[in-house]
């Protein structure tokens, strides 16, 4: 399929209710208005194509740009690559839902992370954080070392409280991927949630109720 006839078929299936949805959420023009699921069955039919994706993304549109994150290749991109792919991203929806979950399937999803965590553009700390978060719920416990993950939930313990109310939430959500997917930390993640007040802290002790510690996916984009 080329581009153009992938950008008809994602017009065709936007909607006015999802496009106010998506527009209260910060989107702003072009977009389209599709639903997530909606997409998949174009996505089975594509699969990975990166210079599709890469086209896509340059449009601007949001529902282009969400489609380019899956069938992205994040295998052929580099540090530069998210960077750029980063520039773009201009409101949440795109960096933490889009770029980061790219980017938590690449090989160099840490370097780029902790190199964004150290950033002052916010969008850029909050797709670090959301990345790691993605990366807990699909690569082994012992493909991180533990000591740099007991740092960086420190590190979230100590600069939670001067974030913003979206990076707060953010950073909850990353505590709770630790307590729940990386079981190494498991105490020392739900006890920064209780020493912290987080929502994290509930959610960690339900999925555990559950039987549901350890939760790996098979990949993190469908």
């Amino acid at each position: 399929m080329t581009a153009q006839q992938i950008i008809s078929e994602l017009e065709a299936l936007g909607t006015d209710m999802m496009k106010k949805r998506y527009i209260g959420r910060g989107a702003k023009e072009p977009l389209f208005g599709v639903a997530t699921g909606s997409m998949k069955p174009l996505f089975k039919k594509i699969k990975l194509n990166h210079a599709l994706a890469e086209e896509l993304y340059s449009t601007g549109n949001y529902d282009l740009m969400y489609f380019a994150g899956m069938i992205a290749d994040p295998d052929i991109m580099g540090p530069a690559d998210f960077n750029r792919w980063m520039e773009s991203a201009y409101f949440p929806m795109l960096s933490d839902f889009v770029v980061a979950v790219t980017l938590s399937e690449s090989p160099c999803a840490m370097d780029v992370a902790d190199d964004w965590l150290n950033s002052d553009k916010e969008l850029y700390r909050s797709a670090a954080w959301s990345a790691y978060q993605w990366l807990f719920g699909w690569r082994p416990d012992d493909y991180f070392q533990q000591g740099k993950i007991a740092a960086l939930l420190g590190r979230a313990e100590s600069t939670i409280g001067s974030e913003t109310k979206h990076l707060q939430g953010v950073i909850n959500d990353f505590a709770a991927a630790v307590g729940i997917s990386y079981l190494p930390l498991y105490k020392e993640a739900l006890e920064a949630a209780v020493n912290l007040g987080l929502p994290a802290e509930k959610t960690i002790q339900k999925a555990s109720e559950k039987g549901r510690l350890g939760f790996k996916r098979k990949a993190v984009r469908c």
